[in-house]
Parts: structure tokens; C-alpha cells; sequence
């Protein structure tokens, strides 16, 4: 017996020998005084025994069973392993029909011997900025690297933007890095969903803004204004207030999804077999779902500000590479090396006319002026005359020579004798000469 119930015991006792009232013996034990005299006829019926609560040894009718026990802690070694409890939970209600609580799924693993090593959440050293009032007042978008298919796949990033308001994810792809075409995908298909909102948060990626983004005082009195990047001509043409964070903690709503993904996304993917990047895309839309259905909240205020998507802009032709380009003779333009020219022949330009080209990232090329797109083909360069080359002229094939020719002759001996005999002829002349000297000498002595 416990101790309480050895003072319950005693008291009686002291009762059924009258040194204690029942009202005094009520108050002690903090028990009605019909409880109490409950308890003394049981004790004067059975003894001893009577004290003790009946279910004292009995299993509960409610108690999960050892083999469920067992069941939920080899599916989560082989199937769920790194999930928390409260996902472990919803998976099994999910997945195998087996409804139980996140504090009774913890309590079965710790009675297995399985820990699950979670990072406390840090307290907090700032406060947490309160949500805009209306859905589409705000986003938040931003890129997260991680193995999300852990070892079944190279490490690739996850873009995403969520809803300031109602927590709700508005557009995600995967990539295999950050780029520019992601950011774009994302912001395609939350528009395309819900419409142009308001204002856009993220991070100073050059993506976001212009390396030369900041202006001198000269150059701000000169009245010139800040270059955007590619990203940021696209926001300001869709009239979007884009803020770039100085912090991450400026864009805490978008930081704490890349946590909740990392945290669920891995075992989801992991469930539905996803095994390659294009898969891992095509199940996302699912997903984004499933999360959107259950985190998101409703905003302080039920109207909308979300501006819709109006029919005179193509958003094929806003996410683009924008670049300056003039018209050259024969209403042609050069483009990533290339030449192009436009298609309709009733457009034409004036040479040297300033015009400015996109490149969608599909790879199209077109003269956008005026909000509207004109189609380019590319065209064939001419051939200037520095890269004319000479074509080289062959070889002439060696001549023999004829019959009859002195090298053939076969009288060498003869050419030889005439050519010695000549040189004996020059010396007697030479010899007549001198001896007709000195005979011309004596005689003029």
C-alpha cells in the first residue's frame, strides 16, 4: 500500500474508534463527507484490501496493445525514420489507418529506446514582424539547397514565395541551382494562380538587384536613374514594390517554411518513390498543396489585393532578358552572335533605330515595342572580304625531261676532253702574247 492509503487506513481507524469525528476525518483526508463514509463501509466489509483502488493491476480498456506498439516502432525504423512525432502521427493516420496522438507515438518510441534528436528552437531576441492584413499584400521569396532526395540524388535548390498573410505557398520549383529562370517560374505560376501582388521581400541576391545599383551623389544630381537587373525590370513593368532584406530575420515567414520542408518535404518525397529532379517536380504541385491545406491561415482582413492579371500583358514575354538593340541595314539586328531579321514584312524600321529585344527562357527572340511582340528569325550573316580566303593553287607535278636532253646525253667523256682541250688553247694564247711583248721590248732598246 502507498502512503497515502496507509493514512487513509489510519484515519478510519481513528474513526471507527471514535478519537476522530467524521466531519474532522472528511476535512483531513479532503474527501465529502458521503465519500467518506463510502469508504469506511467498504473498509468495515472487506478489510484492508477495500483501500486500494479497484483498477490497481488491471489494463485499461483503452491501452494500446503490445503489437501496435511494436507495429508503430518498425514502420517508423523501416518506413518513417526522421520524422518528427507530430508528422509520424499524421503519416500513420494517413498512410496505415492507425490514429494516435503525437504524445502517444513519442511515448511508445522512448519506451522502444528510440530518440528522436530534434534542435530546440532558440528563444527568440527580436520580435516577429505581425502579418500584412490582406492576402497579396505582400510575398516573400527566396531559394533553399538541400539533399532533398538525401541519397538518391545529387544536392539540388528548392525556389519558393509564400504569402505574407496567410502563410499560404503561392509558387515552388526545384532547380539545380539558383537562377534567374526559377525565380521566374515561381513568380509565373503564383501570378497565374492568384493574381499580381502588391509587394515582393527577398534577399540581395544579384539576381534581385544591379551590381551597380548604388549611384553616386553626381550621378543622382545628373538625374540618372538606378539600373534594375533582369528580375527587377520584370517587377517594375508588373507596377510590384520589390524590397530587398537587409537580414534574413526581415524575411522570417519564408526562412521558417525552408524549415518546415526540410522537416517533411524529405520523407514525403521519399514516400512517393521520387528519385530524380523531374520527378521530385512533378510531385511538388501535390504537395504544395497538402501544406498549403493544412499551415495556411486565414488573413485579418477577407478582401483581397491581389491586382488581377489584366489580357493586355503576356507573361511569356515579361519574364524575359531584356538588351538595347539597333536596326542595321536590311532590317537586320545581331543578338548572342547571331543575326536576326523580323518576320512580317510590313514592320520595317529605320536604320539605326534603337529597339529592344527579349529572349524568353524558352529561347524565343523578339522586338518588343509598344507592348507588343514581334517575331525574329535568325538569318544567315554575309561573308565580308578579310574572311574570303584565296583557295591555294596545287602543286605542279615535277617534268621529265625529253629524250634529247643534255643531261641524258651519254658522251660525258667527250664534253669532258673538249672542255680540257679548250683550256689548253687558252694557255698557248696566253703564251704566244707574252712572248710578242718581250720581242717588242728588245727592239725598242
Amino acid at each position: 500500500m502507498s502512503r497515502a492509503e496507509l493514512k487513509k487506513m489510519s484515519v478510519i481507524e481513528k474513526v471507527i474508534h471514535k478519537h476522530l469525528a467524521v466531519k474532522e476525518a472528511a476535512e483531513i483526508l479532503e474527501l465529502s463527507t458521503r465519500q467518506f463514509l463510502r469508504l469506511k463501509k467498504r473498509y468495515l466489509a472487506g478489510g484492508p484490501q477495500e483501500i486500494p483502488h479497484k483498477n490497481r493491476g488491471r489494463t485499461p480498456a483503452h491501452a494500446l496493445t503490445d503489437t501496435l506498439k511494436d507495429q508503430v516502432v518498425n514502420l517508423y525504423r523501416d518506413t518513417y525514420y526522421n520524422s518528427n512525432n507530430t508528422h509520424y502521427s499524421e503519416l500513420l493516420e494517413e498512410r496505415e489507418s492507425i490514429k494516435l496522438s503525437a504524445s502517444s507515438v513519442r511515448r511508445i518510441l522512448l519506451e522502444k529506446g528510440v530518440k528522436i534528436n530534434r534542435s530546440r528552437r532558440g528563444k527568440k531576441t527580436h520580435k516577429p514582424r505581425d502579418r500584412k492584413a490582406q492576402a497579396g499584400m505582400l510575398w516573400q521569396i527566396d531559394a533553399s539547397s538541400h539533399a532533398w532526395l538525401e541519397d538518391r540524388s545529387p544536392e539540388f535548390t528548392l525556389l519558393g514565395a509564400i504569402d505574407d498573410a496567410t502563410g499560404q505557398v503561392v509558387g515552388a520549383t526545384f532547380r539545380l541551382t539558383e537562377t534567374r529562370e526559377g525565380y521566374f517560374a515561381v513568380m509565373r505560376q503564383g501570378i497565374e494562380a492568384y493574381g499580381i501582388p502588391l509587394g515582393l521581400y527577398s534577399d540581395r541576391h544579384t539576381i534581385f538587384r544591379s551590381p551597380n545599383e548604388e549611384l553616386t551623389v553626381e550621378q543622382e544630381l545628373a538625374g540618372k536613374s538606378k539600373p534594375l537587373s533582369q528580375f527587377g525590370k520584370a517587377m517594375e513593368e508588373l507596377q510590384i514594390t520589390h524590397i530587398k532584406a537587409m537580414t534574413p530575420e526581415a524575411k522570417g515567414r519564408i526562412e521558417r517554411l525552408w524549415g518546415t520542408f526540410q522537416d517533411r518535404l524529405i520523407i514525403e518525397l521519399r514516400l512517393l518513390g521520387v528519385s530524380t529532379l523531374e520527378d521530385a517536380n512533378r510531385a511538388l504541385p501535390q504537395l504544395i498543396a497538402k501544406h498549403n491545406h493544412k499551415f495556411s491561415v486565414l488573413p485579418e482582413n477577407d478582401t483581397s489585393a491581389y491586382c488581377p492579371l489584366s489580357d493586355d500583358i503576356d507573361l511569356t514575354y515579361v519574364f524575359t532578358v531584356r538588351e538595347s538593340r539597333r536596326i542595321g541595314s536590311g532590317q537586320t539586328l545581331s543578338y548572342g552572335g547571331k543575326l536576326y531579321t523580323t518576320v512580317a514584312i510590313i514592320q520595317r524600321f529605320e536604320t539605326g533605330t534603337l529597339v529592344e529585344v527579349r529572349q524568353t527562357p524558352q529561347g524565343e527572340v523578339v522586338i518588343f515595342r509598344q507592348g507588343k511582340a514581334i517575331a525574329l528569325r535568325e538569318t544567315e550573316k554575309p561573308m565580308h572580304r578579310a574572311q574570303l580566303k584565296p583557295e591555294k593553287k596545287e602543286a605542279a607535278s615535277p617534268s621529265k625531261p625529253t629524250g634529247d636532253h643534255p643531261w641524258k646525253s651519254t658522251d660525258r667523256d667527250a664534253s669532258k676532253k673538249t672542255v680540257k682541250r679548250g683550256k689548253n688553247t687558252n694557255q698557248d694564247f696566253k703564251d704566244a702574247m707574252y712572248s710578242q711583248h718581250d720581242s717588242y721590248a728588245e727592239g725598242l732598246w
